[in-house]
């Protein structure tokens, strides 16, 4: 499955829990997540690989995720919809 349709699915199912969702194409900040959202007031950042790609994550996409994380909101990266069901749900 390309990162294209994994991009797809999670924000379907990002905007079906009730989420502000934005794909981002190009920022001004390099290694910024492909998704950014908004869940009962969680800031959500989500790096889309496709399926089976999660080792293609990069020191500075790795880096954003971190700070990310730091600073409250909640980043991750996710090669498919299971993986962001499980977190969300998880929390």
């Amino acid at each position: 499955m390309k990162e294209q349709d994994v991009q797809k699915k999670i924000i379907n199912e990002l905007e079906a829990r009730g989420a502000w969702v934005i794909k981002t194409i190009t920022t001004n900040k390099r290694g910024c997540p492909d998704i950014l959202a908004c869940l009962n007031g969680l800031f959500l950042a989500i790096e889309v690989k496709a399926k089976g790609r999660m080792t293609t994550v990069t020191p500075l996409q790795r880096y954003q995720i971190d700070q990310i994380t730091e600073a409250g909101g909640l980043a991750f990266a996710a090669d498919c919809v299971d993986t962001v069901k499980e977190i969300l749900d998880g929390r």
